[in-house]
């Protein structure tokens, strides 16, 4: 093999641009092709490229969702696995499964492998991602807030091979389109994920041939290399020490107890150390969640505090990620995991409040803490199921530079809330409100974002049902260096007496919705970042004078030094 001290700094530079520029068209390329808008709208999906024996992450596309980053690089070993108790592994296999114990995230996301081989050898592992709209399971749309094992959440699929040689396994297909609920749209976002894996042979080819194998695979190393030095210069900066963070979520969507999430950071020169002892053992709801799913999430945490580190798997050479045995945070199959999201937006709660203490003058306040995943699903009159699944936004923190995003999507993705248009376009109903929260933002220096209100009313007159798979209902988003919480999520449903909220505060099935009325949520803001005592009182009336903070509570907050300020 190459070595790599055989690349020049120049033509690593040019290659990693193109194998990113590879991932980011095949990203692109099932953005445009996926039938739901989960995909195509909200860009819940990913790409990239994976070393031929680890099946660690080479290179990921910059569109696709950072968490996907670490849980990929599980899911294409788990297919090296498999494919080693089947036999020599050809060229033209691929292999799919949504099995979030050995790859992963949840049940939703659905996973396709395949091998990409140059002169007969294996080069390395392309792979695609994409959360699908309905997978089976009790509850459309898969966030069912009161399973109790993964069979009450979705079809499971392990790993198993879509294609041998080249040729299409139609029976996987048909097993596939038999428990889902909207055969239509899953069927289109396999295809686009196969025409994305096309797509990335193709370039795959056509880079190959212009470099040459060896040059490329050079590239490749020096590429995990580079990014495990970066890593180690970055902690070496840091001061040593050991810092500890605990935060916790609502309740587990079965029994009404809190769950602490419990880390310790610790730097000694060039490595650290996350070791979330002290959290929470498994629960019986679903807010476990896998061991990749864990590790995934401390490298898209690091990624935020470091964000000039790449997107490869040499960053966690120098970092070790410890996972009580036992714990909800590795939890094994069939412990529930669909509500994941929530319990991976903790984690990175707690790894940026330990990180703050150590320096804060790379961390944020925390965000809003919750994708409030809510589906509303029913019959048309024709018969026909329909599910709007969605994830809702909220602030993000203040930082040391700036007041915090207001309404933004949650610190694990890059993707986008679905437009309103799409989801009125697509499903019977109607957003009767969707705009910013007043008063929802944590105070500080910075303040945090501001949270938003969705009110959304059923228009079939055959009714619906509404569930929804949220948290922050309990324990607010904090503020850092002294900063403010923000406000807590709130959630109602309509009924003929009037508005209701869940005794669980932030999660609930089967809510029966009669044509005409409405679900809405009140989604928190991020926390504060410094004192509100140095905010600048401008700052302040600008705030009131736009309606984003209320006068009584910028009287409460930042006291009445505003008061008179030209805003």
């Amino acid at each position: 093999m190459t070595q790599t001290a055989d690349i020049d700094p120049i033509t690593l530079a040019v290659l990693a641009g193109r194998m990113e520029q590879i991932a980011d068209e095949m990203d692109a390329t099932l953005f445009r092709a996926a039938f739901n808008p989960i995909i195509a709208e909200a860009h819940d999906a990913s790409h990239g490229l994976y070393h031929a024996v680890s099946g660690d992450t080479l290179v990921q596309g910059k569109s696709g969702l950072p968490i996907f980053v670490g849980v990929m690089s599980f899911a294409v070993k788990a297919v090296i696995d498999k494919a080693a108790e089947h036999g020599e592994i050809r060229d033209g296999d691929i292999y799919i499964f949504n099995d979030a114990h050995l790859g992963g995230t949840h049940l939703s996301d659905m996973r396709l492998v395949r091998p990409y081989f140059r002169d007969g050898q294996l080069f390395c592992y392309l792979a695609s991602v994409g959360h699908w709209h309905d997978v089976g399971g009790a509850v459309p749309g898969n966030y069912n807030p009161a399973a109790t094992d993964a069979f009450q959440e979705a079809f499971v699929l392990p790993p198993v091979r879509l294609a041998r040689g080249g040729e299409v396994n139609t029976d996987i297909i048909d097993i596939l389109m038999r428990n889902t609920r909207l055969p239509q749209s899953a069927m289109g976002d396999l295809n686009g994920q196969l025409g994305a894996l096309d797509l990335g042979v193709r370039r795959m080819d056509e880079l190959l041939d212009e470099y040459g194998a060896d040059t490329v695979r050079a590239a490749l190393d020096a590429l995990g290399h580079r990014a495990e030095a970066l890593m180690r210069a970055e902690l070496t900066a840091l001061p040593d020490g050991r810092w500890e963070a605990l935060d916790y979520l609502d309740n587990d969507g079965i029994t009404d107890v809190a769950l602490p999430i419990k880390v310790a950071l610790e730097i000694k020169g060039d490595r650290m150390v996350l070791d979330f002892a002290g959290t929470a053992p498994r629960c019986a709801g679903p807010v476990n969640i896998a061991l990749p799913t864990a590790v995934a999430t401390a490298y898209v945490a690091i990624k935020h505090i470091f964000p000039a580190l790449p997107a490869n798997a040499g960053v966690m050479r120098p970092i070790d990620v410890r996972i009580p045995e036992g714990s909800l945070l590795a939890a094994e199959f069939p412990a529930p995991v669909g509500g994941y999201t929530e319990t991976i937006l903790r984690m990175i709660d707690v790894i940026f409040a330990a990180a703050g203490q150590a320096a804060p003058d790379r961390v944020v306040a925390n965000a809003y803490g919750t994708i409030n995943a809510l589906s509303i699903a029913g019959k048309r009159k024709n018969g026909q199921p329909w599910v709007m699944f969605s994830f809702y936004g909220g602030g993000h923190g203040g930082s040391p530079e700036s007041d915090g995003l207001n309404h933004g999507n949650a610190p694990i993705s890059t993707a986008t809330i679905p437009p309103m248009e799409i989801l009125e376009a697509a499903y019977p109903v109607m957003f009767r409100k969707w705009a910013l929260r007043p008063d929802s933002a944590g105070a500080g220096a910075h303040r945090g974002g501001l949270g938003a209100i969705y009110e959304i009313e059923v228009l079939e007159e055959n009714g619906a049902e509404a569930f929804l798979f949220g948290e922050r209902g309990r324990f607010a988003p904090k503020g850092a260096a002294g900063g403010g919480e923000a406000a807590l999520n709130v959630f109602s449903y309509e009924q003929a007496d009037g508005w209701h909220h869940p005794p669980l505060a932030s999660k609930m099935r089967g809510i029966k919705l009669t044509q005409g009325q409405a679900v809405r949520l009140e989604t928190p803001g991020g926390g504060g970042y410094g004192q509100a005592a140095d905010r600048d009182p401008k700052a302040v009336a600008h705030d009131v004078a736009l309606g984003l903070i209320s006068a009584d509570e910028a009287d409460k907050a930042y006291g009445d030094a505003w008061k008179g300020v030209q805003a």
